[in-house]
């Protein structure tokens, strides 16, 4: 593949994974407005395994916390901030999980790939998180969240199937509305995105393990590296703007994109 397509492949996923935008929104409409070619799934893969290492390099001591706290969770103890964190990731995930796999096998997946599809989530979960940003109250903390509030969100995240939605922006759109402020709610939902990237990936890598061939891993190598990079910078300067700005520019740029796409469906 060539490496323009790779780039642009990476930059993509890199930089919309963790924004409010919907990464898996814009990777189906590439090659549907571009005519470029599908990048098939191990590039899939490859470019969420350099997402989930940015995110895991970015929120490293909290991944640690969850990490050290695994041990006591597996042998019924909830008595650190590190088990009821690894706690609330396990239950969080389980809901898109399951979603997941029911939508494979009843082919719903692939039946709401389009532009159309994405077009009106962009807007009306824009919307959402515009209004869940702007009744949202700021009373609560990261530590603050409960394994019920981590199911609720979890069935957030499940809605997030829907291309166009943005998994990032529907569960900041849900932690908004149950309090926690906007740097806090930014946090609970990326790491949510660990193991539920996670979780996608090895789904994917599965399947695409007996066709990999030597070309393959060295474009997969090249797209995970460029992805990092892209998503550890966006990373970045979303958690700094987060102190001053709230999420409308996000909100701006789905409605515009939103309205575009529905332009190109229905024309």
């Amino acid at each position: 593949m060539p490496v323009f397509h790779l780039m642009l492949v990476a930059l993509i996923q890199g930089i919309t994974e963790f924004l409010p935008v919907s990464s898996s929104g814009h990777l189906i409409l590439l090659p549907s407005l571009t005519g470029m070619e599908d990048q098939g799934q191990v590039i899939d893969v490859a470019v969420h395994v350099g997402t989930l290492f940015a995110v895991v390099l970015y929120f490293w001591a909290d991944v640690r916390e969850a990490l050290a706290g695994t041990g006591r969770l597996l042998r019924g103890r909830v008595d650190t901030p590190g088990a009821k964190l690894a706690l609330c990731l396990a239950i969080a995930t389980v809901p898109v999980i399951l979603a997941g796999l029911g939508m494979k096998l009843t082919g719903l997946d692939d039946a709401l790939r389009s532009v159309t599809v994405i077009a009106w989530s962009m807007l009306v979960f824009g919307l959402v998180l515009w209004w869940a940003d702007r009744t949202g109250k700021d009373h609560k903390q990261a530590a603050d969240w409960t394994p019920w509030e981590a199911l609720k969100l979890g069935l957030w995240q499940a809605v997030a199937l829907i291309p166009g939605t943005s998994r990032s922006g529907i569960t900041i759109t849900g932690a908004r509305r149950m309090g926690y402020n906007r740097s806090d709610a930014a946090r609970i939902a990326m790491l949510m995105s660990i193991p539920t990237i996670l979780a996608s990936g090895t789904l994917l890598g599965l399947e695409v393990a007996t066709t990999a061939n030597a070309a393959a891993a060295r474009d997969g190598a090249i797209a995970a590296a460029m992805a990092f990079v892209a998503a550890l910078g966006a990373l970045w300067l979303m958690m700094r703007l987060l102190r001053s700005v709230s999420f409308t520019p996000y909100v701006v740029y789905r409605i515009l994109f939103g309205v575009i796409l529905l332009f190109i469906a229905y024309s």
